[in-house]
């Protein structure tokens, strides 16, 4: 993933956002493994995204970026998150246990930007969800009364506009689906929406997931790289799952289950960034509060415990380097740095 993460992409995840093309990616949520609820995300993309960890506290101001009539808000909740480029937020979990991720969906077109409607950059779309809702029903309910319009952005070098949907999940297990298509968002918001790909849109992956079998068809399980397949896979592999007997079981499930909807390295496409390989992942503890990072490029994982955090106004935004820091294991919560906050990419 270039810097292209956030745009249009021509082909353009999982996350974030920007320089090149978006991410393609997988998210899988298993919200009925008697244990902990988890939530696993792969981040696919043809090159490196230069991601990095950041705390950031409470009682952060913001505005959506928009020109005019900008959406705006101050942090309930501090979060941890995962960087695209510094430029957005790709992954992550605030302190009462709601997780966003932000995945390619080409299929994305905001329309005409309406001055009436608070404003908000793609880039800021999930840190919007993490800063001001600690569940997903509360989430989805705030657009009837607080509605907003996307902007998409633009990123300089590439051309390439950002064209992405996200996934909001809670530690009730419950779930939702985000889009935005012809300038309408939609929500699709069920428990039992635990998988999402890149295209189709998401409706158009329920109907197709209805052709094999277990979902009410004859196909077999397919098992190609494309999003719509993975899709399949990763909805057969978690409803397939064992009942794990404890929270550490329930956690390696779910990475087996990401490490099979992941792709090798040698089949990224620059031209089809939904098709990349991937470069690293999320398991993320809903119930505990625990996010584990993955990363291709290193022998062991890391995790932060939100629970060790002081998200306190006041505090400072806090990063953790992972450019090249492949020597991260355990948990480290203790050593994030004190770093300015990163700038979100701005509309165009």
């Amino acid at each position: 993933m270039s810097r292209y993460f956030f745009f249009a992409m021509t082909a353009l995840v999982g996350g974030l956002l920007i320089a090149t093309p978006v991410q393609s990616c997988s998210r899988v949520l298993w919200n009925d493994s008697g244990q902990s609820v988890v939530v696993g995300r792969n981040m696919d993309w043809f090159e490196d995204i230069r991601s990095n960890m950041w705390i950031l506290p409470r009682g952060m101001e913001r505005n959506g970026l928009a020109e005019t009539n900008p959406l705006r808000w101050t942090s309930k909740y501090g979060s941890v998150i995962v960087s695209c480029y510094d430029v957005g937020t790709a992954d992550g979990i605030n302190e009462k246990g709601l997780a966003g991720h932000l995945l390619y969906l080409p299929e994305t077109s905001v329309g005409p930007r309406d001055e009436s409607l608070p404003g908000l950059c793609m880039s800021m779309w999930v840190q919007y969800y993490l800063d001001q809702f600690a569940t997903v029903e509360e989430a989805v309910n705030s657009y009837k009364e607080h509605p907003y319009q996307l902007q998409m952005a633009v990123e300089p070098s590439s051309g390439k506009a950002v064209t992405v949907h996200i996934a909001l999940n809670d530690s009730s297990g419950d779930s939702a689906v985000i889009e935005c298509i012809n300038g309408k968002i939609k929500f699709y918001h069920d428990r039992s929406y635990t998988v999402m790909t890149n295209q189709p849109s998401f409706d158009k992956q329920l109907e197709n997931l209805k052709q094999y079998r277990g979902f009410g068809g004859e196909k077999r399980l397919p098992g190609t790289h494309e999003p719509a397949d993975r899709f399949v896979r990763g909805a057969y592999y978690v409803k397939h799952l064992p009942k794990p007997t404890s929270e550490r079981e329930a956690i390696a499930a779910m990475m087996s289950v990401m490490r099979n909807v992941s792709a090798p390295f040698g089949i990224a496409d620059p031209e089809r960034p939904n098709v990349s390989t991937t470069i690293w992942r999320t398991v993320t503890d809903l119930s505990k509060g625990v996010l584990y990072y993955d990363s291709v490029f290193s022998p062991q994982v890391f995790w932060v415990d939100t629970k060790k955090v002081n998200f306190d106004s006041g505090q400072p935004v806090r990063k953790l380097t992972l450019i090249e820091n492949y020597d991260l294991a355990g948990e480290v919560s203790g050593e994030f740095v004190p770093t300015p906050m990163f700038d979100f990419l701005a509309p165009e």
